[in-house]
C-alpha cells in the first residue's frame, strides 16, 4: 500500500507537532506517532522551557552566554542567537495554542531558575510542563483538517536512491529523501511517499539501563539518517540527569526535576552530610554534567546504589504546590518529601548530538529535516543547558517550516518507489533471542560508555556490540520486519555512534569525560568538530 502527502512527519513530540501545525496550512500532512500522540519525551518534560521574558531582570545576551558556558566551547554562536532571540515569539504562538504557564498574583509569569541560569527565566506548569505543552499541541492537531494522525505506526527506514537499486552510483554525495517505510499496528508495511519529510523521534536513552526516556525512546530517526548515510554529529554528549526516583522496579525512571534543586533542594551522602561543594562553587546548582559526575563519583566511593536530595527544610506546602506530580509520585512510593530524604541516582536523559541540520533544520539528505532532540543544531555544544531543549524544538520547528513550505512548491512525489520486499523471509519465533541482545545492548553501553569513560572501557563495549550487531544483521535479514527487531538494530546503530564519536575525541569536556584524557583541550574551542 502506498500513501502520499505533501509533508511527512515522522515523531510527534514537541517538534513534530509545532512543524506540523505550521505546515498544515501549505498542504496536506501525515503524521507518524510510534505510540499514542501522549506518550513522547516532551510529555515527560517536567523542568519548564528557558526564554527571556523579562526584559526588566534579564536579556538575550545573558541567556546567550549561560549557553555557551554550560556548552563547554562547542556551541554554534549562530543557533545560540537564533534559539535565544526567537524564544518570545515561539512563547507567544504557545500561548495562543492554549498552554498555560504558571503565573504570579500580579499576573506575571512565575519565573524559575534552574542550574546553570543566571536569571530567573524558565516558564512552567507546575511540574509536568511538557505535558501541558503536548496537551495543547494534540488539541490543535487534532482539529486541523489539513492533518491525519497514525498512532501506533513505527517508522523502519527513509526512502531514497538506494531503495531504487542504486547502491554504486556517486549519488552518496546528493542523497534524496523521498518518503519512508513505516510499519502499521497490524504488522503491515505501507509506503508514505512525500515531497518533503521531518524527522523529529526524539531521544535515545533506551540504549541505557537506567534512563528517564519513555521505552519508545530508542534512537530510531537518527539510526534510519545514520543507514541512509546522512551526517550524524555529537554523539559522545550525552547528558544524565542527576536525579531521577531511585525505584529499581520501575522503567523508565521517574524524573525529579532539576527545578527542585533551584528551588532549594540539597543533595546528600547517605549518612546526611552534603558534598557538592567539593566539587563546584556553585554547590547544588552547578550545571548537570558536574552534579552527575559528583553523584557517580560519590556512589563509587562508597558503594551505595543511591544518594539523596533533601527539600525538607522549605515550607510542606509550597513544596506540595510547586511539585505536585514529584510529591504524589513518592508518596505512591511511601517516601513523604516534605519529612523525608528522595533517594536518587543519575539517568540517561538527553542526547546533544543526533542528526547535523543548519539553521534552517535542513539535513545533509535533501528534502529530509530533523528537529528536537534527534538533530544535532549546535545549540548544546557539549552540554545542554537546563530548560533549552523544548524552547530548541520549538524554534527549528519553526524555521523549518518556513523553509520547506518553499520546498515543497518545487518539488514532485516520487512515482517509482518499491513496495517494502520482504520475500524469502520468515516470520521470528526466537524473541529470547531479541529480548537478551536488548539487555546486553544496554548493559554494555551503561558499563562502559556512560557517565565515565576510558579508552579501555570503549574497546571493550565496541568488541562487544559486533558480536550483537552480527547476530542481529542474520536475523534481520532472514526475518519478516517486526518493531521489536528493528529497535534493537536501531540501538545497535546508536551504540556504535556514541562510542566510536566517543573514542575520537581525545579530552575531557562538557559530557564526555574520560580517565585517559581528564583535561579539556583548549585547541578544540571552536564550532564545528568533525
Amino acid at each position: 500500500m502506498t500513501k502520499t502527502y505533501d509533508f511527512l512527519v515522522i515523531g510527534s513530540g514537541a517538534a513534530g507537532l509545532t512543524y506540523a501545525l505550521k505546515v498544515a496550512e501549505h498542504g496536506k500532512v501525515a503524521l507518524i506517532s510510534k505510540a499514542t500522540l501522549d506518550l513522547t519525551n516532551t510529555s515527560y518534560a517536567q523542568g519548564g522551557i528557558a526564554a527571556v521574558t523579562d526584559r526588566t531582570q534579564d536579556d538575550f545576551e545573558k541567556h546567550i552566554h549561560d549557553t555557551h558556558i554550560a556548552g563547554a566551547g562547542l556551541c554554534d554562536p549562530a543557533a545560540v542567537d537564533q534559539v535565544v532571540t526567537m524564544a518570545p515569539k515561539q512563547i507567544e504562538t504557545l500561548l495562543q495554542w492554549g498552554t498555560e504557564f504558571d503565573k504570579r498574583s500580579d499576573g506575571q509569569f512565575d519565573l524559575h531558575k534552574e542550574g546553570g541560569h543566571s536569571e530567573f527565566r524558565i516558564l512552567h506548569h507546575l511540574d509536568n510542563t511538557g505535558f501541558e505543552i503536548q496537551r495543547a499541541l494534540i488539541s490543535q492537531i487534532k482539529n486541523h483538517p489539513n492533518i491525519e494522525v497514525f498512532e501506533n505506526y513505527f517508522a523502519i527506514d527513509i526512502i531514497t536512491q538506494h531503495h531504487l537499486g542504486r547502491n554504486n552510483e556517486p549519488w552518496m554525495t546528493d542523497i534524496r529523501c523521498y518518503g519512508a517505510y513505516v510499519l502499521s499496528p497490524e504488522n503491515e508495511v505501507i509506503t508514505f511517499l512525500s515531497k518533503v519529510t521531518m524527522m523529529a523521534t526524539g531521544g535515545i536513552g533506551n540504549v541505557y539501563s537506567i534512563t528517564t526516556n519513555p521505552v519508545i525512546s530508542t534512537g530510531d530517526g537518527i539510526a534510519m539518517v545514520f543507514r541512509a548515510k546522512g551526517i550524524i554529529k555529537n554523539m559522545e554528549f550525552v547528558q544524565f540527569h542527576p536525579t531521577s526516583l531511585y525505584n529499581p522496579n520501575e522503567r523508565p525512571n521517574f524524573l525529579i526535576t532539576e527545578a527542585m534543586r533551584g528551588y532549594g533542594a540539597i543533595l546528600r551522602r547517605r549518612n546526611g552530610e552534603t558534598f557538592m561543594e567539593e566539587y563546584d562553587e556553585r554547590g547544588c546548582l552547578a550545571p548537570r554534567d558536574i552534579v552527575a559526575r559528583a553523584i557517580d563519583n560519590e556512589m563509587k566511593i562508597s558503594g551505595d546504589e543511591y544518594l539523596y536530595l533533601d527539600v525538607t527544610h522549605k515550607d510542606p506546602e509550597e513544596t506540595k504546590h510547586h511539585f505536585p506530580m514529584i510529591y504524589q509520585k513518592c508518596l505512591s512510593i511511601g517516601i513523604d518529601i516534605t519529612k523525608e530524604y528522595i533517594p536518587i541516582v543519575p539517568a540517561a536523559h538527553y542526547l546533544c548530538g543526533g542528526i547535523k541540520v543548519d539553521l534552517n533544520g535542513r539535513s545533509s539528505i535533501n528534502n529530509l529535516y530533523a528537529a528536537g532532540e534527534c538533530s544535532c543544531t549546535g545549540l548544546h555544544g557539549a552540554n545542554r543547558l537546563a530548560s533549552n531543549s523544548l524552547l530548541e524544538a520549538l524554534v527549528y520547528a519553526d524555521t523549518a517550516a518556513k523553509d520547506s513550505v518553499e520546498v515543497v512548491k518545487h518539488t514532485e512525489i516520487r512515482t517509482d518507489i518499491p513496495e517494502w520486499n520482504d520475500e524469502g523471509t520468515i516470520h521470528n519465533e526466537e524473541m529470547i533471542l531479541i529480548t537478551q541482545a536488548n539487555k546486553e545492548v544496554e548493559t554494555v553501553l551503561s558499563s562502559y560508555v556512560g557517565i565515565v569513560r576510558s579508552d579501555l572501557r570503549l574497546k571493550r563495549a565496541l568488541d562487544r556490540l559486533e558480536i550483537i550487531y552480527r547476530e542481529t544483521e542474520e536475523l534481520y535479514e532472514h526475518s519478516k520486519v517486526s518493531r521489536k527487531l528493528c529497535e534493537l538494530r536501531n540501538k545497535i546503530n546508536i551504540g556504535y555512534l556514541i562510542i566510536k564519536m566517543a573514542q575520537k575525541r581525545h579530552e575531557s569536556r562538557g559530557l564526555h569525560y574520560t580517565l585517559d584524557y581528564p583535561t579539556r583541550n583548549s585547541k578544540l574551542d571552536t564550532y564545528p568538530i568533525d
